[in-house]
């Protein structure tokens, strides 16, 4: 399956948006709209920094256990995501570029490595469905960044 990307452009440093995006409780603030009980693991930041969550998305409810597998300060945050008893298996990435106008652009995108039948059957639908939830979590993580401002790395 193709994979799908969802950016937006926020007023803060790459430093900042990969400060705060490296803490993985941080990201229940802005994901959980579909990810819900969330159970973090590991480090609170970096490589082994992980969670399980309850993804519910297109009326199904599943497991999905996140570990971030790769890190690039500031610029590149990768996470294995496993799920449907591990048939299905993706990297989220999250990728920071400064803008030349101040700010920086952030991008996640979402890469199945593995996917069930059902998901490659209805692949346009799965891919619509991620790609409108990853845009409502782009909106929300610069309403986050926003809302906390300076205080973003923390």
């Amino acid at each position: 399956m193709r994979p799908v990307t969802a950016s937006i452009d926020v007023l803060h440093t790459p430093e900042q948006v990969y400060g705060f995006l490296e803490a993985m409780a941080h990201h229940e603030r802005f994901t959980d709209h579909y990810l819900t009980d969330w159970r973090l693991s590991g480090p609170d930041r970096g490589v082994g920094a992980g969670a399980t969550v309850t993804a519910a998305l297109g009326g199904t409810r599943t497991d999905v256990t996140v570990e971030v597998v790769e890190a690039d300060p500031p610029r590149r945050l990768v996470e294995r995501n496993v799920s449907a008893a591990g048939r299905r298996l993706a990297h989220g990435t999250y990728t920071v570029v400064p803008l030349h106008t101040g700010g920086s652009r952030v991008a996640f995108t979402y890469a199945w490595v593995r996917a069930p039948l059902p998901d490659r059957l209805f692949a346009p639908l799965v891919r619509a469905t991620m790609r409108r939830a990853n845009r409502t979590v782009m909106r929300r993580l610069a309403a986050e960044l926003t809302r906390h401002g300076a205080a973003a790395g923390s």
